[in-house]
Formats: structure tokens, sequence, C-alpha cells
């Protein structure tokens, strides 16, 4: 009998979500990865295998704020940098954690930034 810790039940749940969803080029997918500290995130063309532009909180414009501002501002970066690489729409994944508090709060500064998730 195999013991499933929270980390193991929650890359389960990120396998999931992961067969269901796919980032092109046109359309990348937001990869979000959520630690005690922080939060990063990623556009990821999976078709080609790229990252086009990522976000991390230890980035030093981001480093000095609290953490439901950081989170925010860090969407806010990543639509930006999104828009500069041409791109208007994206496919969120959550990453297996739950969209509630930090993972929405940076959805929702995603999308308030113009770009539609």
């Amino acid at each position: 009998m195999t013991v499933l810790t929270k980390e193991n039940r929650r890359l389960k749940r990120r396998r999931r979500v992961r067969a269901k969803i796919t980032g092109t080029a046109s359309r990348p997918r937001i990869s979000v990865f959520r630690s005690n500290r922080g939060l990063s995130a990623q556009l990821v063309d999976d078709v080609a295998g790229h990252t086009i532009a990522a976000v991390s909180w230890f980035e030093p414009e981001l480093r000095s704020l609290a953490k439901g501002e950081r989170v925010t501002r860090a969407g806010q970066l990543l639509a930006e940098r999104a828009k500069a690489a041409d791109v208007s729409e994206a496919v969120f994944d959550r990453g297996g954690y739950r969209y509630h508090g930090h993972v929405r709060a940076f959805a929702e500064a995603i999308r308030e930034a113009g770009i539609t998730v």
C-alpha cells in the first residue's frame, strides 16, 4: 500500500489537468508554481517546447512587496511580457493547486491587464 503525501496528491491532480491542457504559439499555457514563499509562472508553448515569458517572486521589483501585492504585480508583469511577445490569449494551468487565494489573484491580475484567460 502506498501512502499519498500532500505533494503526491497535488502532482496527481497536476498530471490530470495537464492531460487536458496544451499550449500553442498563438495560445500558450500559463504554468503556475506556488511555494510557501511566493509564486512563479511561465508562458509555455508546448508544441515547440519553449518558454515565451516568465515571472518569479524573487525578481528585484517584486521581492520588496508584501505577498498579496507581489502576486498581483507578478500577474501584471507576466501580462506585459506576454503582450510584448504578441500573445493576447492563454490557457491557465493551475498546476494542481486550488483556484483560490494567490493562484486566483494571479489569474485575475492577468485578466485585468488584458490577457484573455
